[in-house]
This record gives structure tokens, sequence and C-alpha cells, in this order.
């Protein structure tokens, strides 16, 4: 299951049925869970924990040390969960200890060609970020977020959970769940109906969120007459969502 030519740490823990291919290097507290397939020429640096059933192919750096010049070596933490695909030359780096000590990544991602996810950033569970998508550090990724490639994410933004951005995007201010955004510098383009239906919203949710998004971007009012608008109109989950996603901005909403 380890090719000859690959160099597995002594202290590295890998499940028993992990395989490791050619010319791949894989440093001491470092954790593979069970099924996990590591492709030739990947290199995985600890402290870092990858679950069950990763893949990774080639040339991929994963938990290597953050590129933050405040970085002076701590012991910080790359964790992720089940059924991540790391594709060629995507790099993952370790947090900082000026923040969470942790870069944190759910199940089920798909991360393409060369993205790179900078120190302690939180990414959600399924998301796809498309070819040569760049997080700067503090990046924080919901549930089912979609980065069209070349997109670049700004430093302590904060990207809603079933949100998309098209290919190219700059984005500077946080990002509204549900909500489709494109351009230089980003903006808001409608809701991700598409990827609502894809994932079986109801009809009413559907219709609620229309409407709160128009309160938000269609009706002249201010981000907080809009929210509380929204709240006083719908009592369903999804839009107490959207409305949690924008007030807890601090960089400001995408508009």
């Amino acid at each position: 299951m380890i090719h000859p030519t690959a160099l597995v740490d002594p202290a590295a823990q890998l499940a028993d049925d992990v395989e490791v291919g050619p010319f791949s290097v894989i440093g001491p507290d470092v954790t593979i869970g069970a099924g996990s397939v590591i492709g030739p020429h990947v290199v995985v640096k600890g402290p870092t924990v990858l679950g069950e059933r990763t893949r990774i192919f080639q040339f991929a750096s994963v938990g290597e040390d953050c590129q933050d010049k405040k970085y002076a070596g701590e012991p910080t933490r790359l964790v992720m969960g089940d059924d991540n695909v790391i594709r060629e030359g995507v790099t993952l780096h370790r947090g900082t200890v000026q923040d969470r000590s942790e870069t944190t990544i759910g199940s089920r991602n798909l991360f393409m060609a060369y993205v790179h996810v900078g120190h302690d950033c939180v990414i959600g569970n399924d998301c796809i970020l498309a070819n040569q998508v760049t997080l700067a550090g503090h990046v924080t990724l919901g549930d089912h977020a979609i980065l069209g490639g070349l997109a670049a994410v700004h430093q302590f933004c904060h990207f809603g959970d079933h949100a998309m951005a098209g290919g190219g995007s700059i984005i500077t201010k946080d990002t509204p769940a549900y909500v489709m955004i494109n351009g230089n510098p980003a903006e808001a383009r409608g809701l991700n109906l598409v990827g609502l239906k894809r994932r079986g919203f109801s009809r009413e949710a559907i219709a609620a969120l229309s409407t709160a998004y128009k309160l938000v971007y269609r009706q002249g009012l201010t981000v907080e007459q809009a929210v509380s608008e929204m709240r006083n109109r719908f009592d369903l989950p999804e839009v107490a969502l959207f409305a949690d996603s924008i007030e807890r901005s601090t960089r400001g909403i995408v508009r």
C-alpha cells in the first residue's frame, strides 16, 4: 500500500489500508484516516489530521507552514473531515497562534487544481472550489459554497451557506447565504436559485428567500431595516439563516 520510494515518518499514524504513491512525503504528527489514497509526489506535513477516504492527487502540499510573516514555527494544525478530494497542485496551510491555531475543513469538499487555502480558514461541508481559487487567511466558507475558477477571497471574509461566486470574482466583503456574486469588485447578481432547487429547497422557502433578497438589494432599505423586515414577515429557518449571515458581517456585505 505504500510505494517503496515514498518517505513516511515512523511517527505518522496511517490507517492500515491507506495508499501512498511514489515519491510522496508524509511527516510526523500526521494522521490519515481509513480508505485514503495519497497520490505520487504529495507532501503532507503535520500537525495534520486527514479524515477517512481522503483523496490527494499529485504535487499537492497539505499542512505546510503558513505564509504569514508573524508565524514563528508554532505547532499549529490542519484538520480535515472525511471524503475530501484534493486535486493537483493544491496548497492547504496550517493555522497561526494569532487566530485559532487551526485551519479547519469539513467533509465532502472538492478542491480543484491549484486551489490555495490560507492559514486559519474555516471551510464547511460540500463546498466546491474550482481551479486556482485563492482564500487568504482567516476566511470562512459555509456549507455548499461554490467558488468559480480564479476567484479570490480577501482575509477575514465570510462566504455564506449555498452562496456562489462566478469565475474571476474578487471578493473583499462578506457574502450572505444563498447569494450569487460576480465581478471585480464582486457584486450581488441574485439568488443561487439553481443550487437551491437542486438541493431540494421547498417552493415556500425559495419564494420567501426571493422576497428577503429584494428587501436587501432592491427596496432601497438600509441593511438593518431589511433584516428587521424579513424577520417580521417570515418565520422560516431558511430566512433566519439569511438574516443571520448578514447580521454577523464585520466587513459589510457584497451589494
